[in-house]
């Protein structure tokens, strides 16, 4: 258990000590998936589901879970976030949304959880607002997409460019 950074010798739960790191420039990308009915994927899509512009809702909301990260991961620190951006686009051929969102900040630790925060918040909003039409949509594949910045350096996930 003592490769583990978030618990001691004995198994004991602690908060990183970030306090000796250096302020640099850590941006992280993840990404999210949400597929659907053609009726609800449609009406979405155009801005018309029954409680209004989904899309843009859950942009607005995956932008607040960023900023609320460290109030939902127990051991995640408050980070002064400097850019929050979530993007929903319909994937091409699909009755589906790519969620996106990058998250950037000056600090001692990445800001990778506040990145898949964003994006599991605006997919749990688009059901939300669109749940009348399909209670069986499916949220799939949050993952990371790339790191920037910090000790560890850059990460990319294999595949994408």
């Amino acid at each position: 258990m003592s490769n583990l950074t978030h618990q001691d010798a004995e198994g004991r739960v602690r908060m990183v000590d970030v306090g000796d790191k250096t302020v640099t420039r850590r941006t992280a990308t993840a990404s999210a998936r949400i597929e659907m009915s053609p009726e609800a994927f449609i009406a979405v899509r155009d801005g018309q589901g029954p409680k209004g512009n989904a899309c843009r809702t859950a942009e607005l909301a995956g932008i607040m879970g960023a900023k609320k990260t460290s109030d939902l991961i127990p051991l995640c620190h408050p980070l002064p976030i400097t850019k929050a951006e979530v993007t929903i686009e319909p994937v091409a051929g699909e009755t589906a949304f790519a969620i996106t969102a990058t998250v950037r900040t000056d600090g001692k630790t990445g800001v990778e959880m506040e990145a898949l925060t964003a994006c599991s918040v605006a997919a749990l909003t688009l059901y939300d607002m669109a749940k009348a039409l399909d209670k069986g949509m499916r949220i799939t594949t949050i993952q990371l997409e790339q790191k920037q910045g910090g000790k560890s350096g850059d990460w990319q996930r294999e595949g994408t460019t």
